[in-house]
């Protein structure tokens, strides 16, 4: 392993960019947490760690393409895994295709369809992926595969609500990212739907999210 680059800082972790065995790969590092006790903080990383890891392998089993991981490393709070440089962001996809073309441009709202079915596929298995804003979907240059990373809030068997949630948070980054996003979701919506039998009762309890998430603006 070369000498790990720092590529990114956030609440939980640090990423590295490094090969491992010759390959490209991202080293995700958590933190102590200093106010919890020692060993009551190893045990939540550990946990958290193997559940990142448990879900990433999850997800290409399911076929929905994800990092592979490399190594988990539990005493150093790492876990390696695959690099993915020639990808972009789905945040940097809407912004710049957007631009370009408009907010209902047809590869736009491609991407969409492609990226309802992937939810449909996840949820369909009751994996809930924790935070899933559009800046932890990297997409290929040809828009035609869309790849999930950051699994470190993911849950294994979640219900309605928490799927619900995970659409709520993805439809917010796009508002984010876009105004005029309303093409964009509506086509993720439809083709979750039309993958999976049980996306009705998500989308169900999605309205219900959205009035509460309102609400709590409203109250400030």
């Amino acid at each position: 392993m070369k000498s790990p680059q720092l590529l990114k800082q956030g609440a939980e972790a640090r990423l590295y960019r490094t090969t491992f065995c010759g390959r490209p790969a991202i080293v995700k590092e958590r933190f102590k947490k200093t106010y919890r006790h020692p060993e009551l903080d190893d045990a939540i990383t550990n946990d958290r760690i193997k559940a990142e890891a448990r879900a990433l392998v999850r997800c290409r089993k399911l076929g929905v393409r994800a990092p592979v991981v490399y190594q988990v490393d539990l005493p150093r709070r790492r876990i390696v895994m695959q690099d993915l440089p020639e990808c972009s962001t789905v945040r940097e996809a809407i912004c710049r295709l957007s631009a370009a073309q408009g907010a209902d441009c047809e590869p736009l709202l491609a991407l969409a369809g492609r990226l309802g079915r992937l939810l449909a596929t996840l949820h369909a298995a009751g994996l809930v992926h924790g935070d899933l804003t559009t800046s932890n979907l990297l997409v290929d240059d040809q828009l035609e595969h869309i790849t999930v990373i950051d699994f470190g809030l993911s849950v294994a068997d979640g219900g309605a609500e928490e799927l619900a949630v995970d659409l709520y948070v993805l439809e917010r980054a796009v508002l984010s990212t876009h105004p005029q996003s309303g093409p964009f979701t509506e086509h993720v919506y439809t083709a979750y739907e039309q993958q999976w039998s049980g996306a009705r009762a998500v989308l169900d309890k999605l309205h219900q999210v959205r009035m509460r998430g309102r609400k709590r603006l409203m109250l400030g």
